[in-house]
């Protein structure tokens, strides 16, 4: 997986915490996130990606899926790239 980041919707989850698994500021989080969303979202960005059908680790009970973007920069900037694209209004 590298040259990988991995990304889960519960990231961009404005009803989460930090300590709950969201990974964006609330400004930049949106409303019951979806891995359709985040798939709109890389497609935007013109980004190289696939999806699985895993749950994250913490969360196993959601099976929300996860996205797996081809990205080498810092998972930071590509979650605010993401999160910029997906925007408050889907």
């Amino acid at each position: 997986m590298k040259g990988e980041r991995v990304l889960y919707p519960g990231y961009f989850d404005l009803a989460l915490g930090r300590s709950e698994g969201r990974r964006v500021p609330k400004s930049a989080a949106v409303p019951d996130p979806k891995l359709a969303d985040l798939e709109r979202a890389a497609k935007k960005l013109g980004l190289s990606y696939r999806t699985e059908a895993k749950p994250h680790p913490a969360q196993w009970i959601k099976r929300e899926g996860r996205l797996v973007v081809t990205w080498e920069e810092s998972k930071e900037d590509l979650l605010k790239k993401m999160a910029k694209k997906m925007g408050r209004k889907r």
